[in-house]
């Protein structure tokens, strides 16, 4: 039987849940993410971890909730285990757009758009090693 991380790994298709960069893209290791952190009380088990990469998962750090940059609200953050990307999340060229508060307050919060990695993307989408996932 597969480890808890080669489930998680495969069932996120080697992709990282936030940001959707494949591992093939990055040259630093995905991660396992607690979606609630330990400190949180969140428990090591599939439901609550998730496949990140480690920009994603260095940014989130133990954060549950992030301020909306439309609304000033207080939202939680995406959870891969209850949210469906696409309600949430859409992308512009090589920019992720927040669709929802929840959205705004990951990409904020996650530093999604950070220059490099916008430039990072923009570069595998010319190469064809990246494509926007549908």
């Amino acid at each position: 039987m597969p480890s808890r991380r080669e489930q998680v790994r495969a069932r996120a298709n080697d992709c990282c849940e936030y940001c959707q960069l494949p591992q093939v893209c990055s040259a630093l290791p995905h991660e396992l993410d607690h979606i609630r952190a330990r400190k949180h009380r969140g428990q090591t088990s599939l439901e609550n971890l998730c496949w990140a990469c480690a920009y994603c998962n260095s940014a989130k750090g133990p954060n549950l909730s992030g301020y909306d940059e439309a609304t000033d609200e207080l939202v939680a953050l995406f959870n891969p285990r209850t949210d469906v990307w696409t309600e949430h999340f859409e992308w512009k060229g090589a920019v992720l757009v927040g669709k929802t508060p929840i959205g705004r307050a990951t990409i904020d919060v996650l530093q999604i758009n950070r220059p490099e990695q916008v430039e990072h993307l923009r570069l595998f989408m010319l190469a064809g090693v990246f494509r926007v996932p549908r």
